[in-house]
């Protein structure tokens, strides 16, 4: 199948809004993609299981990323020709590109040691914890915990000693919409690299957009033709996501998933009917 475009978006602060995780503001912008039969990536540092769950109520079909470039997961029999896997399971060819969790954990203890800053991660937290810190409900709480590729952390002193120290041992430190993340060689960007060759192998001439809200989604908006940047909660955008190409869209979140996808394609039929 030849496909004009494909979409890379995040989910928290993105398509989802930031407090009550609805994306019911972007409904519009969703039934066009699915109208012009133009695949929706969700591209998050959300875990499997909870990228599954927003698949499911979104109807979604399309391969997906988890853990901010960690793993790349592709319906069996999605493209014509499968692609290399490192894995099969549940029904999807699966790229591995993160490292284990067990090995960024241990990371995390050594700069904490090394610095004497405190750092607290996900598996070191209660349910309780998570709901408080994350608003979400338990049963979507416990999906945070089911990592396998990322450990989502809070920095309880200089984030920039952590992210330095992080560098010095040859991982990547990230800030997302509320935890710091720690990853072994992976990003949005190079997942997007990878999914973008793979649909090119069938559609050539595909264009690719990406919609984010922070600097946890630079990575992956610095590799897509048209790189979207919506509001956080009080209209402000993110100063540390910047591009020479990029649209600021109008609206937070889901609003301005809304308003980016609807006037990039309002434009560009405009000039393919000139």
């Amino acid at each position: 199948m030849q496909r004009r475009f494909v979409v890379y978006t995040d989910l928290d602060g993105t398509l989802l809004d930031h407090y009550t995780y609805s994306f019911d503001e972007a409904v519009p912008a969703l039934r066009l993609l699915e109208s012009e039969d133009v695949p929706l990536v969700i591209n998050s540092s959300k875990t499997r299981s909870e990228i599954e769950r927003y698949r499911s109520l979104l109807g979604n079909k399309h391969p997906f990323v988890t853990e901010n470039g960690g793993g790349i997961f592709i319906p069996e029999e999605y493209f014509g020709r499968s692609p290399v896997c490192d894995k099969r399971s549940g029904g999807y060819c699966i790229v591995e590109l993160g490292a284990p969790r067990e090995e960024l954990k241990a990371v995390l203890e050594s700069v904490a040691g090394e610095t004497g800053i405190r750092l607290r991660g996900v598996s070191d937290m209660s349910l309780r914890e998570i709901t408080e810190i994350t608003g979400l409900d338990p049963e979507s709480a416990a999906f945070v915990m089911e990592r396998d590729y990322s450990e989502p952390f809070l920095i309880y002193g200089d984030e920039t000693e952590v992210g330095r120290k992080i560098t010095e041992k040859g991982y990547d430190c990230t800030r997302g919409s509320r935890f710091h993340h720690i990853l072994g060689g992976n990003d949005k960007g190079k997942a997007v690299r990878i999914l973008t060759g793979i649909y090119r192998s069938e559609s050539p001439s595909i264009k690719t957009l990406g919609i984010g809200d922070s600097l946890n989604d630079l990575a992956m908006l610095k590799e897509v033709d048209f790189p979207m940047l919506v509001q956080k909660k009080g209209g402000a955008y993110d100063e540390d996501c910047r591009l020479p190409n990029l649209t600021l869209a109008e609206g937070e979140g889901p609003a301005g998933f809304n308003s980016a996808i609807l006037n990039f394609f309002v434009r560009y039929q405009g000039k393919t009917s000139s």
